[in-house]
C-alpha cells in the first residue's frame, strides 16, 4: 500500500446488519459492502475494522449442543469464548475474502489481517453479580433445569412468557491484550480487522501465573470499538448500523434527524431516553466517550451503504465535543 503522508486513522464498526444471519448471507454482505470501505481508503485513511457477532455466535452455539444431544455426549458442547473466538475468525475470513476481490477489482494490492482479540475485563465489574444479557435458544422449564442441573454456575431467566434463556455479564472493556500486534499491523499498512463482537472477555488467572482465561460474558461491541479506537490512537470511530442519522422522536410524526450535535447535547437526550437502550443508546454512549477521550476527536453514527458520504460529512450523525 502507497504511504500516505499523515493519514487519518479511523475505526469502523459494522453493526449485525451489515453481517446477516447466514454464512451464505455474510458472503454476499461483506462482499457488497466491501467497495464502500475502500472508497474510504481511498480518501487518505488508514481503516481499522471491528464488527458484531451475535447471530453468529448464537449459530456456532447451537450447532455444538444439537451434535452433542445427537451424538448421546460424544462431541463436546461448547461455552462462550471458544465461540466468540470461532466467530472473529470465520467473519474475519470472509471480511477478508470480500476486500481482496474488492481490491483484485480496483487493481489494489494492499494487506489485510484479522486478530482474534482478547479483552481484559476486571472479574469483580457489578454485572458478573447481575448478568442481564440474553444468549443462546430459548429453552422448556424442563430444558433448564437440565442444564442448571449440569452447569449450577450459568444463570437461566424466563424471559416475557416466550421460555427460559441463560443470560451472562455484560462488563466494561479495560484493555486490549492484542494492541502491540494491532498497532504492528498498522504500522506496516495492514487493513485490521479486530475485537469482533466486542471482543472474547478475559480475566488474570493468578492461580495459573497470571495468565488469561475466558469468561463466559459478552462486551458491548460499540465500547469495544471505542476501546479500540482510542487504543489505536484514531482520529475518527465511525459506527455503522441500519439506518442514515440518529434521530430524536424516532418513528413519530416530530421525529428528527440529528446531523452535528456536541457530547453535552448528546447527555441531554440520553437523559431524557431519547435512544433505544439495546439499539442507539450503547452506540451514542460510545460516541460521548471516543469524542472526550481527546481533543479534535468526532465520532459518526450512520449507515453502511452511505460510509463514505458520512466520513465526508454528507451523511450520518457527527458527534464531538
Amino acid at each position: 500500500m502507497p504511504r500516505i503522508e499523515n493519514p487519518d486513522r479511523v475505526v469502523i464498526a459494522l453493526g449485525g446488519n451489515a453481517l446477516g444471519d447466514t454464512p451464505a448471507e455474510q458472503i454476499a454482505k461483506v462482499r457488497a459492502a466491501a467497495p464502500t470501505l475502500l472508497k474510504v481508503i481511498g480518501m487518505g485513511n488508514e481503516i481499522i475494522i471491528t464488527h458484531g457477532n451475535g447471530p453468529q455466535v448464537g449459530m456456532i452455539q447451537n450447532a455444538f449442543a444439537v451434535a452433542n444431544e445427537a451424538s448421546g455426549g460424544k462431541y463436546p458442547k461448547i461455552d462462550l469464548p471458544e465461540c466468540g473466538a470461532m466467530s472473529q475468525g470465520y467473519i474475519g475470513y470472509h471480511l477478508q475474502q470480500a476486500i481482496g476481490a474488492a481490491m483484485h477489482r480496483n487493481f489494489k494490492r494492499w494487506h489485510v489481517a484479522t486478530v482474534v482479540t482478547q479483552i481484559e475485563v476486571d472479574p469483580d465489574d457489578p454485572s458478573f453479580q447481575n448478568p442481564t444479557k440474553p444468549i443462546g435458544a430459548f429453552m422448556t422449564k424442563e430444558q433448564a433445569d437440565a442444564e442448571l442441573a449440569e452447569h449450577p454456575d450459568w444463570t437461566i431467566v424466563e424471559d416475557s412468557g416466550r421460555g427460559f434463556r441463560r443470560v451472562v455479564a455484560s462488563p466494561e472493556p479495560k484493555k486490549i491484550v492484542e494492541a502491540p500486534s494491532i498497532l504492528n499491523l498498522l504500522d506496516d499498512e495492514f487493513i485490521v480487522i479486530a475485537c469482533g463482537g466486542g471482543g472474547v472477555p478475559v480475566v488474570r488467572d493468578y492461580s495459573d501465573k497470571g495468565c488469561y482465561k475466558g469468561v463466559a460474558a459478552v462486551i458491548d461491541k460499540d465500547m469495544a470499538g471505542e476501546l479500540l479506537a482510542e487504543d489505536c490512537r484514531a482520529d475518527m470511530l465511525v459506527l455503522l448500523t441500519a439506518v442514515d442519522h440518529v434521530a430524536i422522536n424516532f418513528g413519530k410524526p416530530d421525529q428528527v434527524d440529528l446531523e452535528d450535535i456536541t457530547t453535552e447535547q448528546a447527555k441531554e437526550y440520553l437523559a431524557e431516553g431519547q435512544f433505544g437502550k439495546g439499539s442507539m443508546e450503547p452506540k451514542v454512549r460510545a460516541a460521548i466517550k471516543f469524542a472526550e477521550s481527546r481533543p479534535g476527536r468526532t465520532c459518526i453514527i450512520g449507515s453502511l451503504e452511505k460510509a463514505d458520504k458520512a466520513i465526508s460529512g454528507k451523511s450520518g450523525t457527527r458527534i464531538h465535543m
